[in-house]
């Protein structure tokens, strides 16, 4: 028992030691390890452009942080670039450009006592910035603005979306990820007022079998099919002030089969559904505006 005890004073005596040592390894560690800056999304909205708002907002607020709880922040840099993802009206392409620089002085204390900004981008600055024309041979639907931030520090050093890792720019306490995708985006359009019609086809001759045109009109829907024959013809009115229509297409059996058109009370064909069609998505091209 007496060497048991023995034992037991000399491994604390060791540990005693060791743990006063001057060398010990975190603090070889932790000095070489460089802290660098987040700007944490706090929130955005409006989150996209509006094609055919020329004055329509994206608005970021952002938080910063350093180790200094802010300390070290000097200004935030805003960066923008164009991103064509549509091939049909050719290939638009823009440098990436300074728009705007947030100085540390614009940032205010939030309520974790860091600093806090809200900047908004504006849908025709952005295009001008850029040099990109706002018309629809060079802009459609889906395109999207590339939003970059740079977060530079009092001491010179730079942060930016290449200097963070996943966990930091995707995860859910950081949402940090320097970098936006601001999509430009066509809201639904007032539909012309009067009777709206229905071509539906069948090549096989017996109906639907089950699928259907689902029309909304502000809220109510109306589900159109037929059970035999070849085709058929069907009308709806659009009231003077409604607001927003839809056509979805409802899936049934031997969808290869049908097709069907829809024609707006101004003439325009502004369905025209092919065989094997989407199922459950918007049929109206609202960024053509001709409802």
């Amino acid at each position: 028992m007496k060497q048991l005890k023995k034992y037991f004073m000399y491994a604390f005596a060791f540990l005693v030691l060791a743990c006063s040592d001057d060398d010990k390894t975190i603090d070889i560690l932790l000095p070489n390890v460089e802290r660098g800056a987040i700007i944490r999304t706090v929130n955005i909205n409006p989150n996209s452009f509006n094609i055919f708002d020329p004055n329509s907002p994206w608005t970021l607020t952002m938080e910063y942080q350093d180790d200094e709880n802010g300390g070290l922040l000097s200004s935030v840099d805003v960066y923008i670039n164009f991103v064509d993802n549509n091939d049909f009206n050719g290939n638009t392409t823009s440098t990436e450009t300074l728009f705007t620089t947030v100085p540390a002085s614009e940032f205010s204390t939030g309520p974790f006592g860091l600093p806090r900004a809200t900047f908004s981008l504006v849908y025709q600055e952005v295009l001008n910035a850029l040099g990109v024309p706002n018309d629809s041979n060079a802009i459609f639907g889906g395109d999207q603005i590339n939003v970059r931030l740079v977060a530079n520090l009092t001491d010179g050093r730079t942060f930016t979306n290449t200097d963070v890792a996943a966990n930091i720019s995707g995860g859910s306490f950081f949402q940090a990820p320097f970098n936006y995708l601001a999509t430009i985006v066509c809201p639904p359009t007032v539909p012309t007022p009067g009777t709206w019609s229905i071509e539906m086809q069948d090549s096989f001759g017996d109906g639907w079998n089950g699928a259907s045109l689902d029309i909304t009109i502000d809220g109510e829907t109306t589900n159109y099919t037929f059970n035999t024959g070849g085709s058929a013809s069907f009308s709806f009115d659009v009231p003077v002030d409604t607001e927003v229509i839809s056509v979805i297409f409802n899936s049934g059996s031997f969808d290869e089969e049908i097709s069907a058109q829809v024609t707006s009370a101004n003439g325009n064909v502004v369905v025209d559904l092919e065989p094997s069609p989407a199922a459950g998505v918007e049929l109206l091209d609202y960024c053509l505006d001709n409802l």
